[in-house]
């Protein structure tokens, strides 16, 4: 009887969940029951399935809406008829056609209109919804002749008082106003309610007909689906077997030009891989992937292919990934064995530069009808929840502010903002909005349409209407095409050393990982401006491990995440890999499965081994460890569930219980938050051939650094990078420069992106210009030849870009004024004859040679001409410099630094900080600040600071925990010598990088307990 039944995936409209849609039906025991929600099916496959577990009868369906006017009802017949719905909102959302107001081309849906609207022919498939309350209006003569037609109506969209006063609140966020200014027509009766079938009927009990019309068409309507069948594209060729073949030829190519020494056990291993992928039917997968990395090779891009699908080696013989599985002993069966049913999944990094067209190639070659992005539900958050609902109740922006920003108990409840956070708590977790996955894309066998209707977002590629667990769950596997800057400097800095250098690097050459530079640089942890190891942390880590090879860093990249060093079990494996004659391993089962990692889990695999060899449970428990530790379906029943097998078994195994109970603990702490071997392994290789750039080409690379936006540190970082590299830094200019950074041999030219308040689009247009009709000869000549207003010719005059003129600043800012007096921005066209340019002789200003430096903070954010430390007024530059750090353990030592970065970590007994600086040699050291000495000595932003602090040398890595520190004061700025106010401005523009971790601190060596000995 229920034909409209919405859930809170009608956004800003439903207020029911699926699941508390489907539990009431089934207290009300009704037998069939429709979901229709507003122009989406996003909910339809839970529904389904929901259904079936509650013996109902699920009908699918939507309810068209054009804007907030209802057209009508669509109740599909089969899972043609939700095609045929998918269809019609598809070519509305994603071409812009108009929703048809009557009479939509379907042949496989029951067409419902509203009493209110409804032409006056209806074709078989179509009837008129008929609510209980407009029941007396069937005595009209008109609407009698069509009692025939029509159908129960009684839609369903609250379950109470207080969802209906929730449902007025999401639609007054929907409609940007408040609850008290909505209209009646736009939101929906209070009487839209699920009521006992036997009542509903006994509404509808003086018109049998309209009772058994509504019991005939839901009989009509069958909605079944197969989960289990694969949905992706199947054959890369026409069919199974010339996929296979295909594939193996393929792979024998690739095989003698990875291995030409003719390597048996790769041979073996090729041809078992090959065996399981015919069996499980995946050749097809392997075959899209290699054309998509095709592509990508013949457009000169770069790309990494990583996770677990570089346990492979027929993906490394088809240059899918870059990684030897028999190098670091992969095991295939942790990416594909014959117990998996869904397809493999492959991670793909391009530079964010190329993944538009990759992707492009993606939906050209295999079809717009056939490929859609994953789509991604949005949900209510904390903080905008209460500024949304505080907003539709009318409140001030100071209290949104308030309700936004601090916890409720330090609200004022008044009968208002009691209302406000009543409301804004049943808000959380509802979808708000439908987003794109980052990086997920499905490329199905049948149109997509099929499955779902497609949204067009904002970034131009078409998205389904259901998130990654709802495509995996009916039998999609995504393909991840994600980017990353990191590639981009790479491929930028071997593009670059080609152009100006003629020099060609090889970078995909595998033998990189062995030259004796990259890794002395590692060892040191001289690799800021490298993927992945270039964060303080990181650097720490490399320096206390002395990490010298490929191993190790494959290692390292996974220690350092956090459910390991949460753990403990990064410390421990830092003082095993510095001792390894001070332990013993604690079970044999360790040394035989961990002996390359000291007996300490270090990937996702490691916990596998442990859990089957250590903990003796089957292969299914072991796979439901491995889906917790990815994020995969993380069900903490059957996470329980293993863990009661893990202790029963061990205690049969006989192991003493306190052993179990550690390794448990161990285990535990990779949830979620560890790296497969394969994954760190890709991330390793990435940072050696970064690395390999810095070490051999560390201008260039530096530049490509710049210009793809950094990593983690700010610019300014790098600049500095590229001066300790030997490099000459010089400010942007109109004549040399470039919209990005540039290099010239070893002068750098800042890049006119990098001056704030330069508009790109001039930024873009002076090049270009440059380039069509030749160096600019002046002032006058640029002014003719770019329009541009005189606040931004300032801003270029001031930073130095007319510095090829020869003239000095004071003199140019005038003669900006005469070129430019009144004058608006206009591009002026150059003149056949041009006349001869006017001097001005004006008097000569003696400059302070400061001032250039602190017009560069003040354009740039950093000065350029002279280092921070030649500003201060001291002249002091501390006792110790940080290259000598390691000589000082446990001593108390004076620097004088300038701050890089800091890193806030919560405490029990208050916030903590880790800071990075760099002294006055250039070189960098570490911070640690405690909560008790930073509420004396506080950070007071970005600038050099007096430190006095005490030397802890850890395993070679040595940091400063600090007891007092001051901010040392620069010069007064001599362009304002008769402003006090503004004397010591610009010292406040002076940046830091500040993150932020919710992360515990990582326990320290007593705190671990980690048994040393044999148990």
């Amino acid at each position: 009887m229920f034909l409209n039944c919405h859930s809170y995936h009608s956004l800003r409209y439903g207020v029911i969940s699926i699941e508390e849609l489907v539990h009431q039906a089934a207290d009300f025991h009704i037998e069939v029951l429709a979901l229709t929600d507003i122009n989406t099916i996003t909910g339809i496959y839970e529904f389904h399935k929901l259904c079936k577990q509650h013996h109902i009868k699920s009908v699918v369906g939507v309810e068209v809406r054009d804007a907030h006017q209802l057209l009508y009802i669509g109740l599909a017949k089969n899972k043609k008829g939700i095609g045929e719905i998918n269809k019609l909102l598809t070519a509305h959302n994603c071409e812009g056609k108009d929703l048809p107001k009557h009479h939509p081309q379907f042949s496989e849906v029951i067409v419902i209109y509203p009493l209110n609207d409804f032409p006056d022919k209806l074709y078989g498939n179509e009837y008129i919804g008929v609510r209980p309350e407009d029941l007396n209006l069937l005595i009209h003569p008109k609407l009698k002749t069509y009692i025939p037609k029509m159908v129960i109506l009684q839609p369903v969209t609250v379950k109470s008082q207080r969802e209906y006063h929730l449902h007025k609140i999401l639609r007054a966020i929907d409609n940007n106003t408040l609850v008290t200014k909505l209209n009646e027509s736009d939101y929906c009766k209070d009487s839209e309610k699920m009521i006992p079938p036997t009542e509903l009927r006994a509404k509808y009990a003086h018109h049998p007909e309209i009772i058994e019309n509504t019991e005939r068409i839901l009989a009509q309507c069958n909605f079944d689906f197969d989960y289990s069948a694969p949905k992706n594209k199947k054959y890369y060729t026409e069919s199974r077997e010339k996929d296979f073949e295909l594939l193996t030829k393929l792979a024998y190519e690739g095989l003698k030009k990875r291995y030409p020494d003719d390597n048996e056990n790769a041979r073996r291993r090729v041809m078992k891989e090959l065996n399981v992928i015919n069996t499980l039917n995946f050749s097809g997968y392997f075959l899209i992937t290699w054309d998509i990395v095709q592509y990508s090779n013949r457009m000169g891009f770069m790309h990494v292919g990583r996770g677990s699908g570089a346990n492979s080696i027929v993906s490394y013989c088809l240059g899918i990934t870059d990684i030897c599985p028999l190098e670091l002993d992969l095991y295939f069966e942790r990416f594909l064995n014959v117990n998996r049913k869904t397809p493999p999944d492959f991670d793909l990094d391009w530079s964010w530069q190329d993944r538009d067209t990759i992707l492009q190639y993606i939906f050209d070659k295999y079809g717009k009808e056939h490929v859609a992005f994953c789509g991604t539900n949005v949900q209510f958050k904390y903080r905008s929840i209460f500024r949304e609902v505080g907003k539709a109740f009318g409140l001030p922006k100071e209290e949104l502010d308030a309700l936004a920003t601090k916890p409720i108990e330090s609200h004022d409840l008044n009968s208002v903002s009691r209302l406000v956070y009543k409301y804004g708590k049943l808000l959380e977790k509802f979808p708000n909005q439908r987003s794109m996955h980052s990086c997920g894309i499905l490329i199905s066998e049948e149109p997509i349409t099929n499955f779902t209707a497609l949204e067009m977002p904002p970034k131009g590629f078409p998205i389904v209407q259901f998130d990654m667990h709802v495509a995996e769950d009916i039998g999609f596997e995504k393909f991840d095409i994600l980017s990353q800057r990191g590639l981009g400097t790479i491929n930028d800095t071997v593009k670059l050393l080609k152009e100006k250098r003629g020099i060609t690097v090889d970078i995909k050459d595998t033998s990189i990982k062995n030259e004796k530079k990259c890794n002395e640089y590692l060892s040191i942890g001289k690799t800021i401006g490298c993927f992945y190891i270039e964060s303080p942390a990181m650097r720490g880590l490399l320096r206390r491990l002395k990490c010298d090879n490929y191993k190790v860093l494959v290692a390292a990249s996974s220690i350092i995440r956090p459910g390991v060093a949460q753990s403990g079990m990064m410390r421990e494996y830092i003082f095993r890999h510095n001792n390894p004659d001070k332990f013993e391993y604690f079970h044999e089962v360790f040394k035989k499965e961990l002996g390359e990692t000291y007996g300490i889990m270090v990937y996702q695999e490691d916990v596998i081994k442990i859990a089957l060899h250590f903990g003796g449970l089957s292969a299914p428990d072991g796979d439901v460890l491995r889906r917790a530790m990815s994020g995969k379906g993380r069900s903490l029943a059957a996470l329980q569930k293993v863990k009661d097998h893990f202790f029963e078994s061990c205690k049969a195994l006989g192991h003493p219980e306190q052993l179990a109970k550690e390794v448990y603990r161990q285990i535990e702490s990779f949830a979620g938050y560890s790296f497969c071997k394969a994954h760190s392994a890709s991330y390793a290789v990435e940072s050696y051939q970064s690395l390999y750039l810095k070490a051999y080409y560390p201008i260039e690379f530096m530049v490509c650094a710049i210009n793809n936006g950094g990593g983690f540190y700010r610019t300014e970082v790098y600049i500095h990078e590229a001066k300790m590299s030997g490099a000459t830094i010089l400010n942007p200019c109109v004549n040399k420069g470039e919209y990005k950074t540039t290099v010239y041999g070893k002068d750098i030219y800042i890049g006119l992106m990098h001056i704030e308040k330069l508009e790109s689009k001039i930024a873009t247009l002076i090049p270009e210009e440059r380039k069509l009709n030749g160096k600019y000869k002046s002032l006058e000549d640029f002014v003719k030849r770019i329009p541009i207003g005189i606040e931004t010719l300032q801003i270029l005059i001031f930073i130095g870009a007319f510095r090829f003129t020869g003239k000095p600043k004071h003199e140019l800012l005038i003669e900006s004024r005469f070129l430019l007096s009144g004058d608006k921005p206009n591009h002026q066209q150059l003149t056949l004859l041009e006349e001869p340019q006017k001097n001005y002789t004006l008097p000569e200003v003696e400059r302070h040679p400061y001032e250039d430096a602190f017009d560069e903070i003040e354009i740039l954010g950093f000065p350029v001409s002279f280092s921070p430390f030649d500003l201060l007024q001291t002249k002091y530059r501390g006792t110790v410099m940080a290259k000598d750090l390691v000589k000082f353990h446990k001593t108390q030592v004076k620097m004088l630094a300038y701050l890089i970065s800091r890193k806030q970590v919560p405490t029990k007994r208050g916030t903590m900080y880790f800071g990075t600086w760099i002294d006055c040699e250039g070189e960098y050291f570490d911070t640690a600040h405690f909560p008790d000495n930073l509420s004396q000595y506080p950070f007071q932003g970005g600038g050099c600071y007096l430190l006095l602090g005490t030397v802890e040398v850890d395993f070679h890595f040595p940091t400063v925990t600090i007891l007092k520190m001051a901010k040392m004061p620069f010069v007064p700025d001599p362009r304002y010598t008769l402003d006090n106010d503004k004397k010591y401005e610009a010292y406040q523009k002076i940046k830091e990088d500040v993150s932020l971790t919710w992360r515990a601190p990582y326990p320290q060596e007593q705190e671990i307990g980690l048994p040393r000995r044999k148990m």
